[in-house]
């Protein structure tokens, strides 16, 4: 393809690639239970305090396996519409759902690790035909991050979140799309504020869940809930990011195993999956196993352990300290998510917040664990960003 174009991407992975992932699922070799499995009952987050409990992980393996069917997921990305360009030498993927709204808004929503396109895959038709007609129609743009699903994987190092909101910046630009909306979280937040803060000639606002202040903020004039936020965060990255300290600083070290067994893919992402969903015990309390398999089927087929954790190399803690967003600004905290910050320290990096929800439910994946409510919030964000805008 030319250097500019913009081509349709039909999805149909060969058998043999299935067939193989079976095989490998039913000749794994899986360790002994956990320790802690005779001393704490089913259900309860204890449970999964040595990871991912081997009970759980036999059954989904079983699942996967025998009834899992990764040809649905496939024609559901036919049908929403998939396309590729190469924006600086690398070829970057993206679902892209059109309005037939002629006042619709261009807007892109970026994922994060260990999440995936298939974040969306259940709102995207709401958010571009809302069946309200009162309610703002979009132009969706979901693309995958370089190094993840069925974008190309970077062969030098770069591709830092700075670069791909850059990206981002020309792939809409490609779509006729000069003005945006962008929404994010995780990985998709930090970019998503980047956007906001590095272009915002380009961008009409954003809505993120991910709003962390600068750092060294004082915390005296908190109060003591939003105090907890902050120290919740604080401790989350002292001692529960293990997962984070390893892609950063030895991505290629874990992705052999990755790359290499289906079930230590689906126990690195099964296990994140767990931890950070506002459920008691299962992630499966609040997300389907099909579209947890749709996003970690994801990761094994296009061999993305890897590529995916590099992102963390490139820009692990690497948000500019001195990064301010001006541009109006929707932030949405969930109660489970592994990283809630208080408005009073968010302010000082988002200068022009015209909504601030905490939501009453909720985690890291509220696309997947909670869809209506989270479309609800994403509009009502939306809405608060695009109305001075349309008067």
């Amino acid at each position: 393809m030319s250097t500019s174009a913009v081509v349709p991407f039909d999805l149909h992975l060969p058998q043999s690639e299935i067939d193989d992932l079976n095989r490998r699922l039913a000749t794994a070799r899986l360790p002994e239970a956990e320790t802690v499995a005779s001393q704490i009952p089913a259900p309860g987050p204890g449970r999964w305090s040595q990871g991912v409990p081997l009970t759980d992980l036999v059954d989904l393996v079983d699942y996967w396996r025998t009834d899992y069917s990764w040809r649905n997921f496939e024609t559901r990305l036919n049908e929403i519409g998939q396309f590729r360009t190469v924006i600086d030498g690398l070829g970057i993927h993206f679902l892209h759902r059109r309005s037939s709204r002629p006042n619709a808004t261009p807007l892109v929503l970026t994922h994060g690790w260990p999440g995936s396109i298939a974040e969306y895959v259940d709102v995207i038709d709401e958010l571009a035909e809302p069946t309200d007609p009162e309610a703002p129609a979009f132009h969706c743009v979901v693309p995958s991050l370089p190094g993840f699903g069925f974008s190309d994987k970077p062969s030098s190092t770069g591709w830092s979140t700075e670069k791909i909101a850059e990206a981002w910046v020309t792939l809409m630009s490609r779509l006729g799309y000069d003005r945006f909306a962008a929404f994010g979280g995780d990985w998709g937040g930090v970019i998503t504020t980047i956007l906001g803060g590095r272009f915002p000639d380009h961008l009409i606002g954003i809505h993120t869940t991910y709003a962390p202040g600068v750092p060294d903020a004082s915390l005296d004039e908190l109060t003591a809930s939003e105090r907890a936020w902050a120290e919740d965060a604080a401790d989350f990255w002292a001692n529960r990011a293990a997962y984070a300290h390893q892609q950063a600083t030895r991505p290629q070290t874990i992705g052999y195993g990755l790359v290499d067994s289906p079930v230590g893919q689906l126990a690195w992402i099964l296990d994140k999956f767990a931890e950070w969903t506002d459920t008691r015990d299962s992630p499966f309390e609040k997300i389907s196993r099909d579209r947890l398999l749709d996003n970690v089927s994801l990761y094994w087929l296009m061999r993305t352990g890897a590529s995916s954790a590099r992102i963390y190399f490139e820009s692990h803690d690497s948000l500019d300290p001195d990064l301010r967003v001006d541009v109006r600004t929707a932030i949405t905290m969930y109660p489970c998510d592994i990283e809630r910050y208080p408005r009073e320290l968010s302010q000082h990096r988002y200068r022009r917040i015209v909504r601030w929800q905490a939501a009453p439910k909720g985690g890291h994946f509220p696309s997947l664990e909670a869809p209506h409510e989270f479309l609800a919030d994403l509009r009502a964000g939306l809405t608060a960003i695009l109305t001075p805008c349309r008067t």
